[in-house]
């Protein structure tokens, strides 16, 4: 594989990767050895080349390798000659503290986005060209995929499962790589290790930025997972958590997860959507504020009730209030319900007379994201000023978390989570604000209840007490 940039000076590409232009990289791996060098290194345009020499005998040789049908089959295949799911792990192992975004001698370049070119001259794709465009495509690349023939002398053979791949975006350099360490085992449909729990976690830590989104992600779990059943099973759960992820895609890829796999399994993000709706009808509201709407799953849903009359999509980031707009597809709408519905940017920590005057606000799965010390801030903002009649707050339950069981030890169900709160520390938060601002408070469960650990999500819906 090589990666190419023509961002000046080019060359600080090797600060990016922690790969010196001038030197010759050798690595060693369990299946072979891996190679980077520098074939071109020059301020107006620098290309890094990754070459992984694989030891077909150290693969067969090694713990959980995978038995290809018939014994000579395990040393004579493809393995040594093209990208496949060994190329990405020798990607995450070589480029590790690019992957996990880290560059200590040019912090700025980081989060920047870069002219970057890929070149695969033979790919692995189980789904042909059509399925790489498909992966690639909605994350920003330009895609040129050729179909590589059997036999060019025999045309009458047709095409082989193979391509020859470039790729050409604007993107962060860790989002670039960890997109090409998921999807090239997913063209490849295979993966030359066992596949444990851990690969859930590996899943969504290099999909953080970009797989919730994504609208083939039901098929990059299954494929990613090689199809284990509890694995994708766990891994929905996991995405349901992601608070923009779509609850219909998580619908199809639990029941595609296995032929056993229950007819209907509903993801707890729409749960918690319908939990939400139901305490909204409850609470008699006409007019609600989604306060961290994100890219819109709840303001669809209240938009498509006419008892909505009044709908503001409140977001801190410009890009989700963008993807909102499109998936609700504003410009498409009908006027009676377009003229219903606003976005706006702003943050819940900042006063802001926009979200005054409404009957309920609900801020679903969103003071996670806050840092604690900023949670003061949103009761003033929030409870103080806004004063709405109702506020619905959703948040995990940090005791159910030992119910996943991908989740390690004390880590978080997403990445962006600053607190994980259990039901008595939740009730302690919203029990002092309550008091403080004039509210009363009650809990409700969303999602099937523990008998000991209590419902993975946790709701409460505050009404404002009658002023004198």
């Amino acid at each position: 594989m090589t990666l190419s940039t023509t961002f000046e000076p080019a060359t600080d590409l090797g600060y990016l990767l922690h790969k010196h232009p001038d030197k010759a990289h050798r690595f060693d791996l369990a299946t072979g050895v891996a190679h980077v060098v520098w074939p071109e290194a020059a301020p107006e345009r620098s290309t890094v080349a990754l070459l992984l020499e694989v030891d077909p005998v150290a693969l067969v040789r090694g713990k959980g390798a995978p038995q290809e049908g018939f014994s000579l089959g395990q040393y004579v295949n493809d393995r040594p000659y093209v990208a496949s799911s060994m190329l990405a792990v020798a990607l995450g192992k070589v480029f590790r503290t690019a992957l996990a975004g880290r560059c200590d001698a040019r912090p700025e370049l980081v989060e920047r986005p870069l002219p970057l070119e890929v070149r695969l001259p033979v790919l692995p794709a189980v789904g042909g060209v059509e399925l790489v465009r498909r992966l690639f495509g909605p994350l920003g690349w330009r895609v040129e995929a050729t179909p590589i023939p059997l036999d060019p002398e025999v045309p009458a053979w047709g095409d082989s499962r193979y391509v020859m791949l470039g790729l050409a975006a604007e993107l962060r350099l860790a989002d670039a790589l960890s997109q090409l360490y998921v999807l090239l085992p997913v063209l490849d449909d295979a993966k030359h290790y066992w596949v444990g729990p851990d690969e859930v976690e590996k899943l969504l830590r290099s999909g953080e930025r970009w797989l919730s989104g994504h609208p083939d992600r039901e098929l990059i779990t299954r494929r990613y997972l090689r199809h284990h059943r509890s694995l994708v099973l766990s891994a929905v759960g996991r995405l349901a958590e992601i608070d923009d992820t779509e609850p219909e895609a998580l619908d199809n890829a639990v029941a595609q997860a296995g032929a056993d796999a229950p007819a209907r399994v509903v993801p707890l993000a729409r749960r918690r959507i319908e939990a939400v709706l139901a305490a909204l009808t409850e609470e008699g509201a006409a007019s609600v504020v989604d306060v961290g709407c994100g890219e819109g799953a709840l303001l669809r849903a209240l938009v498509a009730e006419p008892r909505f009359t009044r709908v503001l999509g409140v977001d801190v980031s410009a890009r989700a209030l963008e993807l909102a707009a499109t998936r609700l597809q504003l410009d498409r709408m009908a006027d009676r319900v377009r003229e219903r519905i606003e976005l706006a940017q702003s943050s819940l920590t900042y006063r802001d007379d926009r979200m005054s005057g409404f009957d309920a606000a609900v801020l679903m799965e969103v003071i996670e994201h806050l840092d604690p010390s900023r949670l003061p801030a949103l009761g003033r903002t929030l409870f103080g000023a806004a004063r709405p009649r109702s506020v619905l707050v959703t948040t995990p339950n940090a005791d159910y978390n030992v119910r996943y069981p991908s989740l390690p030890a004390g880590r978080f169900r997403h990445p962006d989570h600053r607190f994980e709160w259990t039901r008595a520390q939740f009730r302690e938060w919203a029990g002092s604000v309550a008091s403080e601002y004039g509210y009363q408070v009650r809990y409700l469960p969303i999602g099937d209840e523990d008998p000991e650990l209590g419902p993975p999500t946790q709701l409460a819906v505050f009404r404002r007490e009658v002023e004198r």
